[in-house]
C-alpha cells in the first residue's frame, strides 16, 4: 500500500488508477493499526487496484477534503468518483463485498 504524504498527492493517485482505496487513519487509533493489516491482505485479491494509506495526522486538510470525522476511513473510488466509504467499525465482509462488485465491473 503506497503512502501519502502531502494534500497534492492525493489527486494524483486518484487520477492514476481506474479504481482506488484510500485508507485514511490516526496515530492514535488502536483500530486503525488493527484493521491496516487485514485490508492489505484483502487487497491481494484486486491486484489492479490502487491502494494508499494517508495518516489525517501527516495531511490534516485531507478531513476536510473528504469530509472524514473519524477513523480509520476507507474511501472507495472508482474512475476518480467516491463509490463506497466505510469507517470505524468495518466489517472485512461488506468492504470485500463492495470492491468486487466494483472491481468486476470495471477491471
Amino acid at each position: 500500500m503506497h503512502q501519502i504524504m502531502e494534500i497534492k498527492d492525493v489527486d494524483t493517485f486518484l487520477s492514476s488508477y481506474k479504481m482506488s482505496l484510500l485508507y485514511i487513519s490516526q496515530e492514535a487509533c488502536s483500530v486503525c493499526h488493527a484493521l491496516l493489516p487485514k485490508v492489505e491482505i484483502m487487497l491481494e485479491a484486486f491486484p489492479r487496484l490502487g491502494s494508499a494509506y494517508i495518516r489525517i495526522d501527516d495531511v490534516p486538510e485531507l478531513a476536510g477534503k473528504f469530509s472524514v470525522f473519524t477513523a480509520p476511513t476507507l474511501i472507495l473510488f472508482v474512475e476518480g468518483k467516491e463509490m463506497v466509504r466505510k469507517a470505524r467499525f468495518v466489517v472485512m465482509q461488506e468492504l470485500e463485498a463492495d470492491i468486487k462488485k466494483y472491481y468486476d465491473l470495471v477491471m
